[in-house]
């Protein structure tokens, strides 16, 4: 006799031969693309809107920007331990709830106490339906394809602003942030809950599938075995994460410092708004390029060695930001740098799995994201800070091409990726 269909099995079409996972990697990166595009990438929309339409100060609305970096970064500890007992579905579909609800209320913003609350939980939406949930599911679906997966899936967290900071800036420029809101709400609805929960499934062996398709992984008895990896608390205290999470501190700090400085330095050199624009644009599409040519790559060398390879890259384009001067260098810097940014946010989940698996993979990645995501919130305000302190962009920029020096030295302290789980294998066969 056989078995029913299992509960959970998806109702999406599929092609012959066409592994699921697949699926799944396309519909996070469409989630990824409409709630990068409508929250992260509308941060600086909001905060030119509060600043001149709302009577905010520049001080605080910068402030509570970097609140909802600290608030996503908090919150993501719980996204974490919710992961790691309920379908991601309904995560996702709570946080896009969430975030609608917050894009919603913008022209409603009047109070000081009110900007902040808003980007707390604007902050705690954005943890419970972007990085953490999406690269969660699409390493749990894959193991020998993973950095494939990952670069296509992550492809999504750049293409949303490409795709939606011009439909924002023109939203709110033309009607106004208050009516402005309820249009980016509704989008965020329409692009995020449906294909969560038309496509999205917690793991292959919930549809009865195992990673890459590969035939499951069985016991003596015929049970399944349990995903490989390391245990939440000793994972948190091994050499490899505490040094590998200050490795991204460091690279990630100055990334956002220098993705939110990039179009004023280049104004301030060329004093043409629309070739500052062109650098983001270019920024933004080497960072889409970089990361797909990183999936590429990283299927031929360790993931040790290119992230390496990115740390060195990520210092020559602060360097060359530090002296370009003509319209050429300064788009070329914009090209180094922007591969580094797409690579940069790819690598962090996609070496978190390697080094510790997938048994308390959500929350080791919570965590590491938490400091990393807080550390965020400083880089904006520490490049800003250099270049009041050393008079201009040029000192300031060559300051922070030690960040990426520091974080050189952090992953070669760390050790071998999978120097844990190898060392747990050991001790199973022995």
């Amino acid at each position: 006799m056989s078995a029913g269909p299992a509960p959970d099995e998806p109702r999406t079409p599929r092609r012959a031969g066409l592994f699921y996972g697949w699926y799944i990697v396309g519909a996070v990166f469409i989630v990824h693309t409409v709630s990068c595009g409508l929250i992260f990438y509308n941060l600086s929309i909001f905060l030119e809107a509060f600043v001149t339409g709302g009577g905010f100060s520049v001080s605080a609305a910068s402030n509570a920007t970097a609140i909802f970096f600290i608030s996503s970064g908090i919150a993501g500890l719980g996204v974490g331990w919710l992961l790691d007992r309920y379908d991601p579905r309904w995560v996702i579909t709570s946080g896009a709830v969430l975030s609608a609800l917050v894009l919603a209320g913008a022209g409603h913003v009047t109070e000081l106490w009110q900007l902040y609350g808003f980007y707390i939980l604007f902050g705690i939406g954005n943890a419970a339906v972007a990085v953490i949930p999406g690269m969660t599911i699409v390493a749990r679906w894959f193991t020998r394809q993973r950095s494939k997966a990952i670069a296509y899936a992550s492809t999504g967290l750049s293409m949303g602003g490409i795709v939606f900071t011009p439909i924002s800036a023109s939203l709110v420029g033309t009607l106004g942030l208050g009516e402005a809101a309820y249009w980016l709400a509704l989008m965020m609805v329409l692009g995020v809950i449906p294909v969560t929960l038309a496509v999205l499934r917690r793991s292959p062996e919930a549809i009865g599938l195992s990673p890459d398709g590969d035939p499951p992984r069985r016991a003596a008895d015929g049970s399944l075995l349990p995903p490989d990896g390391i245990g939440f608390a000793e994972a948190l205290r091994s050499r490899f994460f505490i040094l590998c999470t200050a490795a991204f501190v460091f690279a990630m700090m100055a990334q956002v410092g220098s993705l939110a400085h990039q179009f004023r330095l280049v104004l301030t050199r060329t004093g043409d708004t629309s070739t500052a624009a062109l650098a983001v644009s270019i920024m933004a599409a080497a960072s889409i390029a970089g990361r797909l040519i990183g999936g590429w790559l990283l299927s031929r060398i360790s993931s040790r060695t290119y992230l390496f390879g990115i740390f060195v890259l990520q210092g020559l384009s602060f360097a060359a930001f530090a002296f370009a001067n003509s319209v050429a260098a300064l788009l070329i810097a914009s090209v180094m740098f922007g591969a580094t940014v797409g690579n940069m946010q790819m690598m962090q989940p996609l070496i978190m799995a390697e080094a510790f698996g997938l048994k308390a993979y959500a929350r080791i990645l919570s965590v590491s994201q938490m400091v990393t995501t807080c550390a965020n919130a400083a880089g904006p305000a520490l490049l800003g800070f250099l270049y009041v302190a050393a008079g201009g962009y040029e000192t300031a920029y060559l300051a922070i091409t030690l960040s990426p020096m520091l974080g050189f030295a952090c992953l070669l302290a760390a050790g071998p990726v999978r120097a844990l789980i190898e060392a747990e294998k050991k001790a199973v066969l022995s």
